[in-house]
């Protein structure tokens, strides 16, 4: 039954707190990650690890909230996901080693990936079905400000406080919610009494735990283990096989998956899937690679870096309700997905041309491509995915896009961080090239820095030493800068190679009932 007066307010209130949090807590971390690392004595390719443990536990929890909410009850479930949430980023922001870190980072993920999905289906309950779309809009302003303000927030909380603290201030929010969860979000009729009629497939969730974990492992660190080379990387690689492997097979034979695949009978369900995960790719990968980039070398402060990306944004919070709107209306999602990928493609090489010297609104139209490629795709993306699907398999359909588009957002942040070593390392053994004693601009370089050094110090010997010790750096900057510009690239090429594949889907127009159905399992299963 809908809520109403206070009851309904308190409900919008609570929900969409949590859901921004949830999210909020996916890009606040990405603004903090050099303070991250000089303080738990870790590089930055380390340090990743705490963004992409969360994004694991998102893509294992994701597609198995509709059965834990079914099997604990969906009030109790919401209940204990917000206080896990709550409890393991107090550990998080006590951590004193990385990989502590990491663990609670995890553990987080656990509990915020119930938060996004049950937060939506309990809103969409709260209001009448005529009303409903005014509950999708206010989510949407949640899901867009959500990411937006994470890095603004997590800037302004590094700059004039700790790293510790944007873990912290998550504990607040969480208490608040438990509170008025408690007194507000009542319990469906029937709600958790069906656990004798559950079976859990157990063996699925471990096979799929393993399976993502190893893998995202071997991504992370064949790089730096020297791939095959190293005994745990080869044990590692088997386990990701055997374990996603005997996911697939365990539920494609079982009577009760904990994910449902057989949907992937559908061709246009399959290959929009395709798409999902390079969307996710493309969304994660930049979100991650540009608070690195532009602090690291352009030298702008934590909050800087996520006040640039506050202004752009805004424009798809205005953005999305539109889609929104035109995809509840009727429209193919083709021209939107087409329109949506050649923004991206062009934000990739137009990133590709940044420079050291440029500053946060240098940065603005770079950023805006990237708003109007992600407004461009997301929405449209789910509409397209259950196309071809029946309405009883929405849901499934609806919980797995999610899952793939977390999936390709880990996979291209480990992709980043692998692609910015060796390009690194191949750049500046093309500009160490350049200083040699036969390059007339080198050596005036070099005269330049040493006459300066020496003429502070009065000793010429000294003064070399730092001359070339100023140039090598120098070097290593730049070199980095070209990696990470190159990785824009990089990130353009998947787009550009999944564009034909345009052409092999088909949507046929969808009836009334079926375009409410699908936004009944969207607020179900996000």
């Amino acid at each position: 039954m809908a809520a109403k007066g206070l009851a309904r307010a308190m409900i919008v209130i609570t929900t969409i707190s949590a859901a921004v949090m949830e999210l909020l807590d996916t890009t606040i971390v990405n603004v903090a990650l050099n303070q991250m690392a000089g303080s738990l004595g870790a590089t930055i390719e380390d340090v990743a690890w705490v963004v992409t443990s969360y994004a694991i536990a998102n893509v294992i929890i994701i597609p198995m909230t509709g059965f834990l909410g079914d099997y604990f009850g969906r009030k109790t479930y919401y209940l204990g996901s917000i206080l896990l949430f709550g409890i393991s980023s107090y550990f998080c922001g006590a951590s004193h080693g990385l990989w502590e870190l990491v663990f609670w980072r995890f553990i987080q993920g656990v509990g915020g990936g119930a938060l996004l999905s049950t937060s939506q289906a309990i809103l969409f309950d709260a209001f009448e079905p005529k009303d409903r779309p005014i509950a999708s809009g206010i989510f949407g302003m949640g899901i867009i400000l959500g990411p937006t303000l994470g890095p603004a927030l997590g800037g302004y909380i590094v700059e004039h406080f700790t790293w510790q603290d944007i873990f912290f201030v998550n504990i607040p929010i969480c208490i608040a919610a438990t509170i008025l969860t408690i007194l507000y979000i009542e319990r469906k009729e029937g709600e958790g009494q069906k656990k004798d009629k559950i079976i859990i497939d157990y063996p699925g969730i471990f096979l799929l735990t393993l399976g993502i974990g190893s893998l995202q492992y071997v991504l992370e660190k064949g790089e730096s283990d020297d791939w095959f080379e190293s005994r745990t990387i080869v044990i590692l690689s088997l386990s990701a096989v055997v374990g996603l492997v005997g996911f697939v097979w365990r539920e494609l034979t079982t009577e009760h998956p904990v994910v449902d695949l057989k949907i992937f009978r559908y061709k246009v369900f399959g290959l929009s899937t395709i798409f999902t995960f390079v969307a996710g790719l493309g969304l994660f990968t930049s979100v991650f690679v540009y608070p690195v980039m532009v602090q690291r070398i352009n030298g702008f402060t934590p909050l800087e870096t996520g006040l640039s990306l506050i202004a752009p944004t805004m424009l798809g919070v205005i953005l999305f309700p539109v889609i929104g709107r035109r995809m509840a209306a009727g429209d193919s999602p083709l021209p939107y997905m087409a329109i949506g990928i050649l923004i991206f493609v062009f934000f990739g090489f137009y990133s590709g041309t940044a420079t050291p010297e440029m500053g946060k609104w240098d940065f603005f139209p770079m950023q805006v491509c990237r708003v109007l490629g992600v407004a461009m795709l997301q929405m449209p993306l789910i509409n397209q995915a259950v196309a071809g699907l029946q309405q009883r398999e929405y849901p499934a359909g609806i919980a797995l896009t999610n899952m793939i588009r977390q999936l390709g957002g880990a996979f291209g942040i480990a992709l980043a961080n692998n692609y910015v070593t060796n390009a690194a390392a191949q750049h500046r053994s093309d500009l160490m090239a350049n200083m040699a004693m036969d390059n007339p601009l080198f050596v005036q370089r070099l005269n330049g820095s040493i006459a300066n050094f020496a003429s502070k110090t009065g000793d010429y010997f000294g003064a070399t030493k730092m001359a070339y010790a100023q140039l090598e750096g120098l070097v290593a900057k730049q070199a980095y800068y070209l990696a990470y510009l190159d990785t824009y690239r990089v990130v353009s090429l998947f787009f550009i190679a999944i564009f034909p594949l345009l052409l092999l889907l088909r949507t046929k127009k969808k009836t009334k009932e079926e375009i409410a159905a699908a936004a009944k399992a969207a607020a179900d299963s996000h």
